[in-house]
């Protein structure tokens, strides 16, 4: 038999000829939208901090503060000895500003997902999922062992169809219903208003990933559950402290009788290292300028931004701070990518298995940090490479 080396040279050259190989790219300072890659300055257009906040004064300082007072590691897991009163008074104050009882921090939204979703449902169980649903999420369905239903993306017939027959097949089975809010690789909306109305008529759960969706859409952090009045209505609100907040890790926020059992049920949580206290000091610090008059300038510039690229390329303007050119084929979008880099662009290819087969794209996402002048460059580019 090969070895283990012979084997996985034989799998990347398959993903090589696919087009389909990956490697890490370094980056080699970083300030706002500038950073440089290979020893390039370019203007990156493919980070999430959709507000500027990885780089804040503030947030920068809260966390040199309680590294001092805290230490660089949090030491043990959460239920051990790793909660300490920073964790404690990010997730009272997460809650208050999503309009929960409680909500609990993991260290990485994928954590959350994968932690919170086998947690609440399993063997018996019934989950109905967007068929753009963010690995995350297919991951904690699938490690659930409940049953699975894909409906094709925001196909309200679909679901409607699928809630049916889970009713009919299972009638005593728990039904959750996966979705996102903003759409990771599209950047469009769930018709959320729909599926709330649709999950309560066949009595099952809604789990909203707002990951893309906190601090773009809606007050402060409220996303869109917050923005359609929809808050009371949804079960679990998933979000991230990685995008908009500019820091790290992830968060389920819903009842206290939901978070009190994911912290005796939720394996990612039960078993991890609690997060550094400075990681949650910055987060604090970043969720208080999200819900000041600054955030509120923030976001607006955010959106003065979207808007600026959408009439530069003459589109429709987005729902969100995403904007994806699909382009089709992993030779086009790699093509392209090389092209805005030869211009001064960060705007990496996105490939299977990161999105559907033939639908290779740039995805382009605006942050409050980019300059007009730099969103006018890049649509510039970005008609030459479409005219080459």
């Amino acid at each position: 038999m090969d070895s283990l080396d012979a084997q996985l040279t034989t799998k990347l050259s398959a993903l090589t000829e696919q087009g389909l190989h990956r490697s890490l790219r370094v980056m080699e300072s970083a300030r706002g939208p500038r950073i440089t890659c290979a020893g390039r300055e370019l203007i990156n257009f493919s980070s999430n901090d959709y507000l500027g906040l990885a780089y804040h004064p503030a947030v920068a300082q809260a966390m040199n503060e309680a590294t001092v007072r805290w230490g660089v590691g949090s030491t043990a897991s959460r239920l051990i000895c790793g909660t300490t009163s920073e964790h404690a008074a990010l997730e009272e104050e997460l809650a208050a500003a999503k309009g929960t009882e409680a909500a609990l921090v993991f260290s990485t939204g994928v954590a959350a997902a994968t932690g919170t979703i086998p947690a609440l449902v399993g063997k018996g169980d019934v989950i109905i999922m967007d068929k753009l649903a963010h690995a995350c999420l297919i991951d904690g369905a699938r490690a659930s062992e409940a049953t699975l239903r894909i409906f094709s993306h925001n196909d309200l017939e679909k679901l409607e169809s699928h809630l049916g027959w889970a009713r009919e097949k299972h009638p005593d089975a728990k039904v959750m219903i996966i979705t996102e809010s903003v759409f990771s690789m599209d950047g469009d909306l769930a018709p959320l208003r729909e599926l709330v109305e649709l999950k309560e008529r066949f009595g099952a759960i809604l789990f909203l990933d707002e990951a893309h969706a906190v601090g773009v859409r809606g007050q402060g952090v409220q996303g869109l559950a917050g923005e359609l009045g929809l808050n009371g209505r949804i079960e679990i609100q998933m979000g991230t402290l990685g995008k908009a907040l500019g820091v790290s890790g992830g968060y389920i926020a819903g009842s206290r009788m939901l978070i009190d059992f994911l912290i005796n049920r939720a394996r990612s949580f039960i078993f991890s290292t609690a997060p550094p206290p400075a990681v949650a000091a910055a987060c604090r610090a970043a969720l208080r300028i999200v819900q000041s008059p600054e955030g509120g300038s923030l976001k607006v510039r955010l959106w003065e931004n979207i808007q600026l690229l959408a009439s530069s390329l003459e589109i429709p303007i987005a729902p969100s701070a995403i904007i994806p050119l699909i382009l089709g084929s992993e030779e086009r979008a790699m093509a392209g990518a090389t092209l805005l880099s030869d211009a001064g662009f960060f705007v990496p290819a996105i490939r299977y298995p990161t999105v559907p087969r033939q639908t290779a794209r740039l995805r382009i996402t605006l942050s409050a940090a980019h300059e007009p002048d730099q969103i006018r460059e890049l649509a510039a580019a970005l008609a030459v490479s479409s005219a080459d």
